[in-house]
């Protein structure tokens, strides 16, 4: 496609991709802006595993990570017109909003996200968090994961995040003027009804019907989604004839976004016989509509 693509979904110094490589990757691709996102989360609440896909700098305890907002603010500076500024303090600490607005009204945060922490999404501090970003006009993206067995005892016996649906479905009912973008597993698993979101977490075969999330974008116009990473790709893969169907009902609320650097959701997007008008919205449309241009810092 040789019009505007935005990314809604991506970090800064992720997967060995410095600034330079980053933005050599979009030019690839044809991406014309990204929306760089955060992870602000304490070190012990996520897998080390991490770490080989983190700039160092970033894993040290204390050092506001495993993506802090002085390494998206970086890429902002160097390159304004290219990224829209993500920025999601942890709900919990007791000066959450006011640094979240300090981002707003300084560094001209647009984004609230990537939220991703050990907490249920309905937790009274998050709501206050969420009905503030509605209340200024930034989206918040979530990302959700079930409890797994890793076979491991130390230092966490599995990485859940957000509690499952049930959690981020009454924040999404309690906030209906925030809007909340969906992703990862312990959405993504809920395309469809076959009960496998707590068992495996990347379902595969045939979509079937009753899947959690059709019901909600059907009872909440506030929710959207991004079919970023390897979750969103999956979902989407499993069944074609389905997909088309729910990307043509739900075409105003679904965002591209990739999450790391290859062109496989353009392809697979590319490869499903949708209109130009479709593949519009979900490229750019979307996305526009929810923050608009990307806004130059302050400083």
């Amino acid at each position: 496609m040789s019009a505007q693509i935005i990314d809604s979904h991506n970090h800064p110094d992720w997967h060995g991709h410095t600034l330079e490589r980053f933005l050599a990757n979009m030019a690839q691709f044809n991406i014309d802006q990204t929306w760089l996102l955060t992870w602000e989360c304490p070190s012990d609440e996520y897998d080390p595993e991490y770490n080989h896909v983190l700039s160092p700098e970033d894993t040290l305890v204390g050092a506001g990570g495993p993506i802090p907002l002085r390494k998206t603010l970086a890429y902002k500076r160097a390159a304004p017109d290219k990224f829209v500024l993500g920025f999601c303090p942890d709900p919990r600490r007791p000066d959450a909003i006011d640094r979240l607005h300090a981002a707003i009204e300084i560094h001209g945060a647009q984004v609230c996200g990537e939220l991703k922490l050990r907490m249920m999404y309905d937790d009274l501090d998050a709501l206050r968090l969420f009905r503030f970003c509605g209340e200024k006009g930034l989206p918040v993206v979530v990302h959700i994961d079930y409890e797994f067995s890793t076979g491991r005892k130390y230092p966490r016996p599995n990485w859940w995040y957000g509690g499952g649906i049930e959690p981020f479905e009454r924040a999404v009912r309690s906030c209906p003027q925030t809007n909340f973008i969906g992703h990862a597993p312990g959405f993504w698993a809920h395309i469809s009804g076959d009960n496998q979101h707590d068992k495996v977490p990347y379902p595969t075969g045939p979509v079937m019907p009753g899947g959690k999330i059709i019901q909600m974008f059907r009872e909440y116009p506030n929710l959207y989604a991004d079919i970023s990473a390897g979750s969103g790709h999956t979902a989407l893969s499993r069944d074609p004839a389905f997909t088309k169907d729910f990307l043509i009902e739900f075409q105003d609320r679904i965002l591209y976004g990739r999450d790391y650097f290859d062109n496989r959701h353009q392809e697979l997007l590319n490869g499903l016989g949708l209109s130009q008008e479709v593949l519009a919205k979900i490229y750019r449309g979307n996305a526009l509509r929810l923050v608009g241009p990307a806004k130059a810092p302050e400083h």
